[in-house]
C-alpha cells in the first residue's frame, strides 16, 4: 500500500561504498595510539585477566580514547560499511514496513521512533522522510539512544539545522527540532526515552555490545579471559592473550545454561538487560522492536572479532584501533521475550527474504526508470550487495516484537517480511 505511493528518490551516486556526504567532526583526542593498550595492562597487573566483555567495555568506549567515542567509522575512509549507509533503499523498506505494520494497530499517536545506536543518523533520517511523504509525522518524535560525542554530532548535523546539549541533570543530553519540524532527543541509554507508544530500531547495535566468552574444558565450562602476553619480552608495547580462568567465574553461574552443550558460548548481559526493556515498554505502554544484525539463533560458537579498514584483523591487536563486535544471539531474545511474558517475537529471518517481501524489488525498478548509464549501474550493484547471499543478503538477520494484544489483528493480517 504504501510501497506504491512511494515516488522517485534522487541518488547520491559515485561509487556505491561512498554514495552519501557528511559532514566531518574533529575534536581534541588522546592520540597516542598505544594508550588504550597501557590503560588495559595497568588494569591487568591491578586486578588480574580481565572478562572479555570488560576488554570491549574500555576499548570501545573508554571516555579518553575508546573507539567508538573520537572517531567516524563508517564508509569506505573507515572501518566498515552498513546497509543504511550503501543506499537510501534500506531505510525506506524499513519505513514503509513500520508505516504498515503501525497502521494496522490503528495509527496509536503520540508516535515515538527509537533507534538504538543511530550511527550517522543516516536510517532515522531515511525513516522521517518517508514518513514526512505519508503526512504520518504529526505528533511524532524521534529519540536516539546514542553514548558517542563524536557520532551524536554527525547525526545532529544530519537531522536537524540546530540542536541544543543540555545540562548534565537531565536524562536528555541534547535536543533539536528535525528539519521536518519534529522534536529530536539523544539519550545515554534506552531506559531514559519515555514510556509511551514506540517504534524500536535497532540496526548493527547489538553486535558491539560487550560479551562474556566460555569455553568447555574436561572441568566443565570456564570464562575465557584476557591476560598480558609476556612470551615477547622485547615488545615496546603491551600485548595480550587469552587464558582459560581457572576456577567457576560469577558470570558463569549467571550466564551458561545446565543444558548447554556448545564447546564455545558467548552471552551479552548487556544485551540481555535491553532485551527485557523492549519487552517490558512495548507490552505496557504498545509499540513494535524491529532488530537487524547478523547473527545466529543458539547455534553460534567462538565469533568474537575485530575489523579495521573493512579487513578482519586480530582483536587483541592496538585495542582501540578496530571495531569489536560479537555474532548475536536470537534465541536469547525469544527466551526474554516468553520470560516476560505479553510479546510476539517473529524470525529471525534473513535481511534477503525479509527486503524482498517488502517490496525492494519494486523499489528497485522505480528507482531504475529514472537512472541512466553508471548511476544505474551503481544501483543495481547497491541492490546486489544488500540481498545476494554472498553478501549482506544471508549474513544478516531480521527479528519482530509485538505485543500479544495484538494477536488476532496479525493472524488475520500476517507481518510482511517473516514467514
Amino acid at each position: 500500500m504504501f510501497l506504491s505511493r512511494l515516488g522517485p528518490t534522487k541518488l547520491v551516486v559515485t561509487n556505491f561504498k561512498i554514495l552519501r556526504n557528511y559532514y566531518t567532526v574533529k575534536r581534541k583526542v588522546i592520540k597516542d595510539e598505544n594508550y588504550i593498550a597501557r590503560h588495559i595492562s595497568q588494569k591487568i597487573k591491578v586486578k588480574g585477566p580481565l572478562t572479555v566483555a570488560d576488554y570491549m567495555k574500555e576499548v570501545l568506549t573508554n571516555p579518553l580514547a575508546g573507539y567508538y567515542m573520537h572517531r567516524d567509522m563508517f564508509g569506505e575512509s573507515g572501518d566498515f560499511v552498513t546497509s543504511p549507509e550503501i543506499t537510501q533503499m534500506f531505510g525506506e523498506m524499513l519505513a514503509v514496513w513500520f508505516l504498515n505494520e503501525w497502521q494496522k494497530m490503528g495509527s496509536p499517536k503520540p508516535l515515538q521512533i527509537v533507534e538504538l545506536g543511530p550511527g550517522r543518523g543516516t536510517l532515522s533520517n531515511d525513516i522521517l522522510k518517508v514518513f514526512n511523504h505519508f503526512n504520518a509525522l504529526h505528533s511524532a518524535s524521534l529519540h536516539l539512544v546514542e553514548v558517542s560525542p563524536v557520532l551524536s554530532d554527525l547525526q545532529a548535523k544530519l537531522l536537524c539545522p540546530q540542536t541544543n546539549l543540555c545540562d548534565d541533570t537531565s536524562a536528555v543530553y541534547r535536543k533539536g527540532i528535525s528539519r521536518h519540524g519534529n522534536p529530536v532527543y539523544w539519550y545515554k541509554q534506552l531506559s531514559d526515552v519515555p514510556y509511551k507508544f514506540t517504534l524500536i530500531i535497532a540496526h548493527e547495535f547489538f553486535d558491539a555490545l560487550p560479551i562474556h566468552k566460555f569455553h568447555k574444558t574436561y572441568n566443565g565450562y570456564r570464562e575465557v579471559l584476557i591476560d598480558i602476553d609476556l612470551s615477547d619480552k622485547k615488545a615496546a608495547e603491551p600485548r595480550f592473550r587469552y587464558v582459560v580462568a581457572r576456577q567457576p567465574t560469577p558470570m558463569l553461574k549467571v550466564l551458561v545454561k545446565p543444558n548447554e552443550s556448545r564447546d564455545h558460548v558467548e552471552v551479552s548481559p548487556d544485551s540481555l538487560l535491553i532485551y527485557r526493556q523492549m519487552c517490558k515498554r512495548i507490552k505496557s505502554s504498545g509499540g513494535i522492536a524491529l532488530i537487524c544484525d547478523y547473527g545466529h539463533d543458539g547455534t553460534g560458537t567462538d565469533t568474537f572479532r575485530a575489523f579495521k579498514k573493512h579487513n578482519q584483523v586480530d582483536p587483541l591487536l592496538m585495542p582501540g584501533s578496530a571495531d569489536l563486535t560479537a555474532d548475536v544471539d536470537f534465541s536469547l531474545i525469544k527466551e526474554v521475550a516468553n520470560e516476560e511474558g505479553g510479546i510476539i517475537t517473529l524470525g529471525p529471518t534473513t535481511q534477503r527474504n525479509f527486503l524482498l517481501k517488502t517490496g525492494l524489488p519494486y523499489r528497485f525498478k522505480t528507482l531504475a526508470k529514472n537512472t541512466k548509464d553508471k548511476h544505474l549501474e551503481n544501483l543495481t550493484e547497491c541492490y546486489k550487495f544488500l540481498t545476494d547471499e554472498d553478501k549482506m543478503g544471508e549474513r544478516f538477520k531480521f527479528c519482530a516484537l509485538f505485543p500479544e494484544t495484538i494477536k488476532k489483528i496479525l493472524n488475520k493480517c500476517p507481518v510482511v517480511g517473516f514467514t
